[in-house]
């Protein structure tokens, strides 16, 4: 089954999902927590700024497919809202932190997703990562993948595939939108660079050959 979350559903729910494990005493979420939740400046790439009408409508998709569901209360007059990933794929611990890091960040080495889950979840060394995104990669269908290595790195990132997913070697931070897309004003600016360059280096000949003059 292909989930094709967009950008916002899966910010919105790995904030509950986060929330419901590191928070459980203001868990389930109101619109407004979850909002605060979604915004976030820490734990968050990219960091958003989402209102509450783009986080109702990502709840509703959610909600359709069953991954999240409208929390009631007796005792609450404020609506609030829960993730169900549990029910719908039996996650153990250990996966759903770090498929929660994965929505919440984006593409990350195992050693970035041990030191990020720490607070959901306490990896013993590298090895445990691996299993657990092994177990994530094995199911049926696969929830997370492992992206091309980035040149000049040692670790290659993996990424989840509840949204869809392009094969890019986009840089951290940065979407796979922005790494394919056409971007003048990088181009410019490495023109300008280039251009300063080459007048540094005329500069910098013509200060030698007076340079050398002196003991002609």
């Amino acid at each position: 089954m292909n989930y094709s979350l967009s950008d916002v559903e899966a910010r919105v729910l790995g904030a509950l999902v986060e929330k419901e494990i590191t928070t459980p005493e203001y868990y389930p979420l109101s619109l407004n927590a979850l909002v605060n939740a979604c915004n976030q400046k820490s734990n968050r790439d990219p960091v958003m700024t989402l209102d509450e009408d783009a986080v109702r409508s990502a709840i509703r998709t959610l909600n359709d497919i069953g991954f999240t569901r409208f929390a009631s209360s007796a005792d609450s007059r404020v609506g609030k809202y829960e993730h169900r990933l549990n029910e719908t794929f039996n996650f153990h611990r250990h996966e759903i932190a770090i498929l929660c890091v994965l929505l919440l960040r984006g593409p990350q080495t195992p050693g970035e997703l041990r030191t990020r889950t720490e607070r959901m979840y306490a990896f013993e060394d590298l090895e445990s990562v691996h299993n657990a995104l092994n177990l994530l990669a094995k199911r049926e269908p696969p929830l997370v993948k492992v992206l091309p290595r980035q040149p000049g790195t040692k670790e290659s990132r993996y990424v989840h595939l509840l949204s869809d997913v392009a094969e890019t070697n986009a840089a951290p931070g940065e979407s796979v939108s922005e790494s394919l897309a056409p971007r003048p004003d990088r181009i410019g600016a490495m023109e300008a660079e280039i251009r300063q360059l080459r007048e540094d280096v005329s500069a910098l000949q013509e200060q030698f050959a007076q340079f050398c003059k002196q003991f002609e």
